[in-house]
């Protein structure tokens, strides 16, 4: 969902509470996250009795009321011997009947919640069709909700639409189903029957439109993937059908995009430069993420009077186009739709990875764009002082939904771990690995970390403490102190929240001006919050000194300093204050701040040792035989052992 639609009903039912605050123990804490607003915990735990495996709709619908009426059958599985099963349709609904196997039964009806009886062992498979009418709520009929369906003309082109927006919590209030992120259906036929004047889009491959001869058209859509319950969609107006085409390098076919445009003769002119994009930007991402995860199907848009888009799998329903709502909810066709948050609480995998995708797109695309928006990115995240990531109160739509948070502090600190990865070739293969081992299912937050972990051999529990489940950013400041050739630098931070992150402990860039050598920049590895280390051999540099030149980490940057008062490293302690120079590496490298003999082993990203040698203070290593690659550097001092990854180019 788009940034831009922020304008969603609010709800808090309490805090969710827990206890311990290691890594480990919020992913065992998400699993009792509430799934659901409208069911009890006890209710909600009953729906976890069977598995979804099939949705039928059958509606009948227009574009002038969200009035509907029709039979929804969903096909499951029991996982434990049962004699009945619990799902959810709002309460406003009339049914008609309810048929299990195909036999109508009796049911009960609490609020939203609805039993029926099934008698089914376990691994038997069994269907409920329900046949129902009405009107879906509001915002004012339903205090939990009241926007999975609505109704309204667009003020700028005078089309009226009918469409659903389900995200998070409201795919029951049109139609019946359960609500739960980890139960995807493995397939789902849509059939809307509309008036004949009218289309209906909805996700997967349209199979026919019947003619029913009575000024009605029935729209077959059929989508054979898996499928959460909150990205099954439906829109209908007067649409014209506008279709482009993309052609990614490896795909074995052309990607069909296809465009449900209002039926205006002004607008598909006006958006049609902008919808053409779109396969530009599928070209990018079938690269960096790896295959289109439908591509033997479609993707599309629907257009409906919002401000913003929705992500439904296949087909987009979006308000406008621009190059930034169009990549993110493309983006998230593989964050999202292929791979879905496994909890709200995760709800970084779905927006924080489709909003890094607008980024990635302005960085191949129009790279002159992209330093601006990831200043903006950041500007917008230290607005505020904290906030964490990671979601606390997964029932709180805004929280959820948190453009500063969410949004933008999720793209931010994926762009972080780009850069501790340091090596693009890597991060985004481990990216397409991710969309491969999670493929069609849901993954928390840390399911990624232990993803870079695996790739890299790094360890990434700190930064994941810091700044996924951690709040706020730290304010950078530097003391410095010319030495003969060597310069000795004292890198300071507090941070805006010290509460809850005291420190943060990810590299950082510094980039020296050196006088007629030109300038460098040497990364340092943070792990205090006042830390001196000794650069070498670097020349004599000029006053000018950059914090975090690229952009990488969000920070503020405080004062910059000459200091008379700091001091050569002389100390086995401080010694482990080092850093590599350069990396990445062009054969040869240097370790700063070392003052003795120490040991020095280099493993490659399997684990496997490549070189073990003895160095001393100012010895230029040699890694020229390595070849080209990413590489760990291990360096033992006495008691202590640092490492440092290195890229070789």
């Amino acid at each position: 969902m788009s940034k831009s639609l922020l304008a969603v009903s609010f709800l808090f039912l309490g805090s969710i509470l827990f206890g311990q605050s290691t890594v480990c123990g919020k992913k065992n804490r998400v699993q009792s996250q509430l799934k659901s607003n409208s069911l009890s915990i006890a209710q909600i735990a009953e729906t976890e009795h069977y598995d979804v495996h099939f949705y039928h709709l059958d509606l009948n619908m227009t574009n002038m009321s969200t009035d509907l009426s029709g039979t929804v059958r969903m096909d499951a599985i029991a996982k434990q011997p049962l004699d009945s099963a619990l799902y959810e349709l709002f309460s406003g609904f009339t049914i008609t009947e309810i048929r299990v196997n195909g036999n109508a039964v009796d049911y009960s009806r609490n609020n939203s919640a609805i039993k029926v009886p099934v008698n089914a062992a376990q691994n038997e498979n069994f269907s409920i069709e329900t046949d129902y009418s009405g009107t879906p709520p509001t915002a004012a009929t339903n205090p939990l909700g009241g926007s999975g369906m609505s109704q309204d003309d667009s003020p700028t082109w005078g089309n009226e639409v009918v469409w659903s927006l389900s995200e998070p919590f409201s795919a029951y209030e049109w139609f019946p189903c359960k609500q739960s992120l980890t139960d995807k259906a493995d397939s789902s036929y849509f059939f809307i029957t509309v008036p004949s004047n009218l289309k209906a889009g909805s996700n997967g491959i349209l199979e026919q439109v019947v003619n029913l001869g009575n000024g009605f058209s029935r729209y077959e859509w059929k989508h054979r993937h898996p499928i959460d319950y909150y990205l099954i969609s439906v829109s209908v107006a007067s649409y014209v059908e506008y279709n482009v085409y993309a052609n990614p390098a490896g795909a074995p076919n052309p990607i069909l995009i296809q465009n449900y445009i209002y039926d205006n003769p002004q607008t598909l002119p006006y958006f049609q430069d902008d919808i053409d994009e779109t396969a530009d930007f599928m070209e990018l991402f079938y690269d960096l993420y790896g295959p289109y995860p439908f591509e033997d199907e479609k993707y599309g848009h629907c257009m409906a009077p919002f401000s913003g888009g929705m992500e439904h799998q296949t087909m987009t329903t979006q308000g406008f186009f621009t190059r930034g709502l169009t990549t993110h909810e493309l983006g998230h066709q593989w964050w999202g739709d292929n791979v879905t948050c496994a909890s709200w609480c995760d709800i970084w995998i779905n927006e924080g990875f489709a909003s890094y995708s607008e980024y990635l797109m302005l960085e191949n695309l129009y790279p002159n764009e992209s330093a601006g928006h990831m200043q903006d990115v950041h500007d917008n995240v230290m607005n505020q002082n904290g906030g964490s990531v990671w979601v606390l109160d997964s029932l709180n739509e805004n929280r959820i939904f948190s453009g500063r948070l969410t949004y933008d502090k999720g793209a931010a600190i994926l762009h972080i771990m780009r850069y501790m990865v340091n090596n693009d070739e890597l991060f985004f293969e481990i990216l397409r690995d991710f969309q491969v081992s999670f493929k069609d299912s849901t993954a928390h937050g840390i399911d990624f970390k232990e993803a870079l972990e695996d790739a890299t051999g790094l360890d990434f529990n700190p930064v994941f403490e810091e700044w996924y489940f951690g709040e706020g950013y730290p304010t950078y400041s530097l003391l410095w102190q010319q030495s003969g050739e060597d310069v000795i630098v004292q890198i300071n931070h507090t941070t805006s929240k010290p509460n809850v992150t005291a420190t943060f402990t990810n590299d950082l860039d510094i980039r020296f001006i050196r006088p007629g050598i030109g300038d460098t920049i040497v990364r340092f590895d943070i792990n205090n919050n006042s830390q001196t280390f000794t650069i070498s051999n670097i020349g004599t540099i000029a006053s000018s000194i950059l914090i975090d030149p690229e952009n990488w980490i969000i920070n503020q940057v405080g004062s910059i300093n000459q200091s008379d008062e700091l001091s050569l490293i002389e100390n086995g302690e401080n010694n482990m204050n080092l850093s590599i120079y350069p990396n990445p590496s062009f054969g040869t490298f240097k370790i700063h701040g070392l003052t003795q003999k120490a040991e020095l082993t280099i493993y490659d990203l399997k684990g496997k040792e490549r070189k073990k040698v003895s160095v001393l203070p100012n010895d230029i290593i040699d890694i020229k035989n390595l070849g080209e690659g990413s590489f760990i550097i291990e360096i033992q001092l006495l008691n202590n052992k640092k490492r440092f990854k290195i890229i070789t180019i």
